[in-house]
């Protein structure tokens, strides 16, 4: 049944789908004051927020607050890769290499590489990044999606039709696999978005192969554009990029989904699929795409980006429910974990900085930081909080994406591409360490019912 189809089938069964969706409606409300009653963990957090020890880990460490005479106190952000601090790593590679291959074999292998042993990781990866004429045929030309992160599932789905041992879950086998991914996802991203252009007559059809001697940001770059060229700094703040997106801790949502599905025994393509489906929700992965969003609504309701009176006012009606979608919130301010500050954000304005002094881009960077400034205060004095408000990652990431020329399209995928490394090392991690199946429970709450035959009811 194609589209047109469906939507007359529907509005035909108009009366009856819409008793069908009270009922589920009605159905499945809870009385909200029934997870205070029994102590429900929400969102597996406790009553301050913070989320409920549910694993251990040694890829990372994410660090918010710290321990003073027996207090948590609100601290500097701080991000550890495998025991390394990220801004240490970040810097120690400004003047030389890129960044991201080496935090991902980091990630992966638990120790920083020798020369030796990182080229050779790298030739690894550029072997592995080959994608077959029949796999760009079959898979991404055909129904292409106009959501990137739907056409990543798809194609990692598809490389279990390509594995010989899909389901075999040894180390040896899910770390060739993990490999695999790691390589075949700039183009799998890259050659969906060209693919829906140019299906639905927007653009020329051009798939540009990886070249072997490039980064991954740098591939990424000359894949998606059409002549190829990047600079060197462009090349060197989207590597940045990546590496600060390529792990985050074991409890981050789609983090979380892949060590619950991993526990199942599953097979490498469904775990990674199921996290970038985890990814691909707005409240996780999306978060530097409403950033954009609500800028485009604050540059219509504020022409002048120096009357910082007018921006005050948009952000006060913001936060008052009153403007943009009136959710409430000041999106890309705030963190469930950093509260002085996110060390992402801190590393990435930086790259910003230097990205908009480029591409003389200063007084969009300004207004950022205008926001980013008076947002602390405004939202501690609206929800009467103590605790520091910071701005997070994605604050500035969608600002850098649109320097670079990246569609907000790829904003998710750019994600999912940092982000496999850290999904693979943990896979590995939960099974390595032969974990019991992740089993949460939940507490019925209904009532127990008399059945009633069909003429009775």
């Amino acid at each position: 049944m194609d589209n047109r189809s469906m939507m007359k089938f529907r509005d035909e069964l108009k009366d009856n789908f819409d008793e069908l969706v009270k009922r589920s409606m009605d159905s499945g409300t809870i009385d909200l004051s029934l997870y205070t009653e029994y102590d429900v963990k929400r969102g597996l957090r406790d009553s301050n927020g913070h989320g409920v020890l549910t694993g251990l880990t040694e890829i990372s460490d994410v660090i918010g607050m710290k321990n003073k005479n027996g207090h948590q106190i609100p601290c500097e952000g701080e991000l550890y890769y495998q025991g390394y601090n990220v801004k240490e790593l970040v810097e120690s590679y400004k003047d030389r290499r890129f960044a991201f291959e080496e935090i991902t074999y980091l990630l992966l292998f638990g120790q920083l590489p020798t020369a030796e042993q990182l080229e050779s990781f790298q030739k690894i990866l550029s072997d592995l990044q080959a994608l077959s004429a029949e796999f760009s045929t079959d898979v991404i030309m055909k129904a292409p999606s106009a959501n990137i992160m739907n056409a990543l599932q798809k194609c990692v789905l598809t490389l279990y039709s390509y594995d010989e041992n899909p389901d075999d879950i040894s180390i040896p086998n899910v770390l060739f696999q993990s490999l695999q991914l790691i390589s075949k996802i700039p183009m799998f991203a890259v050659y969906s978005y060209h693919a829906y252009r140019h299906l639905r007559g927007v653009e020329t059809l051009c798939f540009r192969a990886p070249n072997r001697d490039l980064s991954f940001a740098e591939n990424i770059l000359q894949m998606l554009r059409p002549g190829g060229e990047f600079s060197e700094l462009e090349a060197k703040v989207l590597d940045v990029a990546l590496a600060l997106h390529a792990e985050h801790g074991g409890g981050n949502n789609s983090t979380f989904t892949d060590h619950v599905v991993t526990s199942s025994g599953t097979d490498t393509y469904s775990a990674i699929s199921a996290s970038i489906a985890s990814l691909k929700g707005p409240r996780h992965g999306g978060a530097n795409i409403k950033v954009l969003h609500m800028f485009d609504d604050l540059k219509e309701n504020c022409r002048d980006w120096s009357d910082e009176t007018a921006i005050q006012d948009y952000l006060e009606k913001l936060l008052n429910g009153e403007a943009f979608d009136k959710a409430g919130l000041i999106y890309g301010m705030g963190h469930a974990v950093y509260t002085d500050s996110d060390p992402r954000e801190v590393i990435l304005k930086d790259y910003a900085r230097k990205l908009a002094e480029d591409k003389d881009q200063m007084e969009e960077f300004h207004l950022y930081e205008t926001v980013e400034n008076m947002s602390k205060e405004l939202i501690m004095k609206k929800h009467r909080r103590f605790k520091p408000v910071c701005a997070n990652v994605d604050f500035y990431s969608g600002f850098v994406y649109t320097m670079l020329g990246i569609p907000r399209e790829l904003f998710t995928p750019i994600f999912a591409i940092a982000r496999i490394p850290g999904w693979s090392a943990h896979r590995l991690e939960e099974l390595v360490n032969k974990g019991k199946i992740i089993r949460p429970a939940y507490k019925y709450i209904g009532h127990h019912r008399t059945f009633l035959d069909l003429k009775d009811r």
